[in-house]
């Protein structure tokens, strides 16, 4: 509608010769203003096209190898692997003799497995909202830790340091104690219950 407004004043000023040069300029103005903000409505629309085609899924796939499940899940959350990149997961499995001031004895059999799940579904090999956006906070880092991914920290920025020193909590590691829908991959803020 501003196109054909700016046209019309155009033509008028062609017709009318008589016309003070600067009716012309402001009408130029506003026509190349208009097409300028249609052209920025066009790139939100092509960023938000693009933005479904990255992201093929909305969560996270939930933990699917019975290997990983038993071995990891018994001491604590089994966290799904497109939570971190590959080289974390590589890192952590390397140093299983001191897991976070534990050591953990596994059987080569299962380390190759759990290992081999692991790297293959890690976080940059996903096309999930939430792995794509954890892959681009790191910045080629990889942390050992899940609470060290600024992603993370940033999600949880509003969130009172305190409340992660709870005894019903422990820490941000701690997925579950807060995202009832952890466990099928699901880290939507309408999921969270923060305990007591």
């Amino acid at each position: 509608m501003l196109k054909i407004f700016g046209q019309r004043i155009i033509e008028e000023i062609i017709l009318n010769k008589n016309q003070n040069r600067i009716v012309f300029f402001v009408a130029l103005i506003l026509l190349i203003n208009g097409v300028f903000i249609m052209a920025l409505a066009d790139d939100d629309d092509d960023d938000h096209h693009n933005s479904s085609k990255k992201y093929k899924k909305k969560y996270i796939t939930p933990v699917n190898n019975p290997t990983y499940e038993e071995e990891c899940g018994a001491c604590h959350f089994s966290y799904q692997p497109e939570l971190l990149p590959s080289g974390s997961w590589k890192k952590i499995m390397a140093g299983l003799d001191d897991h976070f001031g534990e050591a953990v004895e596994i059987d080569t059999e299962s380390i190759n497995v759990i290992s081999g799940y692991l790297i293959s579904n890690s976080a940059e090999k996903s096309s999930a909202k939430r792995a794509v956006k954890i892959v681009r906070s790191l910045g080629g880092r990889t942390p050992i830790r899940i609470s060290e991914i600024p992603y993370i920290i940033e999600k949880h920025d509003e969130v009172d340091p305190k409340i992660f020193n709870r005894e019903s909590i422990g820490s941000l590691a701690n997925c579950t104690a807060c995202h009832t829908t952890a466990e099928k991959g699901i880290y939507d803020d309408d999921d969270v219950k923060i305990p007591k």
